[in-house]
């Protein structure tokens, strides 16, 4: 437990080191800098930084420290359940940002910045966490740091496979932000957590269940077993792909591309009146004549005052 004790306490370190810095950039930094790039910097390290801890647990906790699927899956939600709180807005996810350019959300240049943020970020928790590591708190921290330089490769399946569950699992995950995307924090931080801990579940023995193309890159694209361009098709193209379809299912167009929906018929909300038909030629007497010929009184017969 020792071992536990100890990512535990650099989970909480993590958020409060990250918190920290989320707060002295939004005093110090204008708006757009910070929730351009300071935003996704720091949420980028958080989210890295707590994923290769992670990693070490679920590597090698369950036969150095005794750790089941169990306890693994309750921290991994409670940890995403944590970056929901904490991130302030940032998605820590490429995916996620192209989504809202395809989505017409933000401008080229404000992706563009944001997708650097995130890969610099990744790239400081990664030499944060191994610096950590090297300082040899736990045993499991030990074995780490001597299995970082030869890691093994998360992708456990052929390149196709990986490729198409990576998509799925991306494609579940876009899709449910999409539909949860309007609605409160108390409603959709937990929808997502649970929805990650499920195809980490399922998903996990096979590609890790990553779905965030800077994550991957600091977390496994330098281990062996497959080539960069294995890596790329199934941990860029296959997330990315997935992202494209959930769009192309919720919106039924991209809108940064398609102005006419391409899946779904839109059809008028308001009907206009239908106009009544015009009376016949022949028919030329009034509904007020016809009644009044039938009125008791006024029958054409003339009574004996006209005489």
């Amino acid at each position: 437990m020792a071992g536990l004790n100890v990512s535990l306490s650099f989970f909480f370190a993590t958020f409060a080191l990250c918190e920290a810095a989320r707060r002295a950039s939004k005093a110090l930094l204008p708006v757009g800098a910070y929730e351009g790039f300071a935003r996704e910097a720091v949420g980028a390290a958080q989210l890295g930084a707590c994923c290769l801890e992670m990693r070490t647990l679920a590597v090698l906790g369950p036969w150095a420290g005794g750790f089941g699927p169990d306890l693994l899956l309750t921290l991994l939600f409670l940890l995403f359940l944590a970056h929901g709180a904490t991130l302030d807005g940032a998605s820590a996810n490429p995916a996620v940002s192209l989504q809202e350019f395809l989505m017409a959300e933000a401008s080229l240049s404000g992706t563009l910045l944001k997708l650097a943020a995130q890969g610099l970020g990744m790239q400081a928790a990664r030499t944060l966490t191994h610096l950590c590591w090297a300082w040899e708190l736990s045993g499991l921290h030990l074995l780490q740091s001597l299995m970082a330089q030869s890691c093994s490769s998360t992708l456990r399946t052929s390149v196709p496979h990986g490729a198409l569950v990576e998509a799925a699992c991306a494609f579940c995950f876009h899709l449910t932000l999409l539909h949860l995307r309007h609605s409160s924090p108390a409603r959709r931080v937990p929808a997502v957590a649970l929805l990650v801990t499920v195809t980490a579940y399922a998903a996990g023995p096979l590609t890790s269940a990553f779905f965030n193309p800077a994550l991957t890159a600091s977390v496994t694209f330098g281990c062996s077993g497959h080539t960069l361009l294995e890596y790329t098709q199934v941990y860029w193209l296959g997330p990315l792909a997935g992202m494209v379809l959930a769009v192309l299912l919720h919106q039924g167009r991209l809108p940064r591309l398609f102005q006419r929906n391409l899946l779904y018929s839109q059809k008028n909300k308001y009907r206009a009146p239908r106009a009544k038909p015009a009376p016949a030629s022949g028919d030329t007497q009034t509904p007020v004549k016809a009644c009044s010929g039938r009125e008791p009184g006024r029958s054409g017969v003339r009574g004996p005052q006209s005489t």
